[in-house]
């Protein structure tokens, strides 16, 4: 089976729920309420079906909620506890606090998964294990351990280093992983190679994992209006099911820098794709949802 025949039951469970909304995010940074017109719009499309989560950070859960109606909307809430060591886990334990009681307390939505950057690390003795547990207690504490987390590392120099190790802390906590795959810049895009350490490491370890930032299309390409080259989520989806199959990096870093489709097809059955989304790549975050969407019907894949 290849990725050219619509509808076929691969192609659905690889794009099945994939893409959770963050229009409130750069590049589209559109206000609260067009975000939420969005993804209202998008849920009562005829690829509502593609939709996960609507993403929002922790400070705007109070005014997302004065424009929730109806049909009870499905949150990835993002833990905006700051990047300094010092307030760091303060902020992570009062947000928390926050999500728990709306989670407990409020049927307008559904908090289904939760994400979080840590903070940097203030000194070359120190990795991530430390911080990873520190989410994971406050996160007992606050009583949110049933609720998905997904846990981003600040792209630095010590980053590669420590991810193998990070990676073992996620798997022992039982808390995913999270990786950005671009941003507004070109020094925000990382290289192939280190979307393919994470996927291999994440892989290794069996963590499951969130994608974010710069997939708004599904192959790699030169985006002329940015001017600098972009992932694409099919690259990712595609990486994520050969490093089940045993992959190594280095074939990996070839399927996220592969700009040519006929290399990226998914022949794999339905169960495997659905076996991957649940265990590995489980959703990626686009501050659109329309463009990924004829993206994929220009390459036949919808």
């Amino acid at each position: 089976m290849h990725t050219n025949v619509p509808g076929a039951p691969a192609v659905r469970a690889a794009f099945a729920a994939l893409i959770d909304y963050a229009g409130l995010y750069p590049p589209a940074q559109l206000p609260m309420a067009d975000s939420v017109s969005e993804y209202i719009a998008a849920g009562a499309g005829s690829h509502a079906w593609m939709l996960g989560r609507f993403i929002v950070p922790a400070s705007r859960l109070n005014e997302l909620l004065t424009m929730v109606k109806g049909k009870p909307a499905a949150l990835s809430v993002i833990v905006d506890a700051g990047i300094d060591p010092r307030s760091w886990l303060p902020n992570v334990q009062n947000s928390l606090t926050h999500i728990a009681h709306l989670h407990s307390n409020e049927t307008r939505v559904r908090v289904e998964a939760l994400e979080i950057t840590l903070a940097p690390l203030q000194t070359n003795r120190e990795t991530y294990d430390a911080a990873i547990g520190q989410f994971a207690a406050a996160a007992q504490q606050a009583g949110l351990r049933d609720v998905p987390a997904f846990v981003e590392l600040p792209r630095d120099s010590r980053r590669e280093a420590l991810l193998p190790g990070a990676m073992y802390a996620l798997a022992r906590h039982r808390l995913g992983g999270k990786v950005r795959c671009g941003g507004v810049t070109a020094q925000a895009t990382p290289q192939p190679i280190e979307i393919a350490s994470f996927i291999a490491n994440a892989t290794e370890e069996g963590v499951a994992y969130k994608a974010t930032a710069g997939l708004h299309h599904p192959i790699r390409h030169f985006n002329e209006e940015a001017g600098f080259v972009m992932h694409g989520f099919l690259n990712v989806l595609v990486a994520s099911l050969r490093a089940r199959h045993g992959a190594t990096i280095e074939q990996l870093e070839a399927v996220i820098a592969s700009e040519n489709p006929a290399q990226l097809q998914l022949d794999e059955d339905a169960g495997e794709v659905q076996a991957m989304r649940r265990e590995s790549f489980i959703a990626y975050g686009s501050c659109s949802f329309s463009e990924p969407i004829e993206d994929l019907q220009s390459l036949g894949l919808l």
